[in-house]
């Protein structure tokens, strides 16, 4: 199965990140993500971090991801490399951990994203398999 794929989009960046889970469907969303900002594979997984949200909804949650994301590029100068670890689970909220790593080392920028959105942002839950669809600023 194909991590992700990108949409053509008159405005904006585009992609549907897709997974076995929920959990997969979302590490895969931020490789799409950061693959929008800069090539991925040439980021080196120097520094880990982890990153700990909660939210009363699944778009939410994911939106809020990706939002820390832009974050940590736009105050640290951090760039993914990869999500060795990410745990979603529902109790009063549904609430995410991840230890992602990367670096914030001087690599080409390929695309400023400005912010996330919920223009056009689903997630879709079948047996065995979810997509997710983002929409960010660019």
């Amino acid at each position: 199965m194909k991590k992700f794929e990108f949409i053509d989009h008159t405005a904006d960046a585009k992609f549907i990140a897709y997974g076995k889970d929920i959990e997969e469907a979302f590490t895969n969303a931020a490789l799409a993500f950061i693959t929008l900002v800069t090539d991925i594979h040439k980021v080196k997984p120097k520094q880990e971090k982890t990153i700990e949200i909660a939210a009363e909804k699944k778009q939410s949650l994911l939106f809020d991801f990706l939002e820390e994301l832009i974050y940590l590029m736009d105050t640290e100068g951090f760039l993914l490399h990869d999500i060795p670890e990410l745990k979603i689970e529902k109790k009063d909220k549904y609430t995410l951990k991840a230890r992602v790593r990367g670096d914030a080392g001087d690599y080409e920028i390929l695309t400023q994203i400005k912010a996330m959105t919920y223009s056009d942002m689903f997630i879709k839950e079948t047996e065995g398999k979810v997509e997710i669809q983002v929409v960010p600023d660019i």
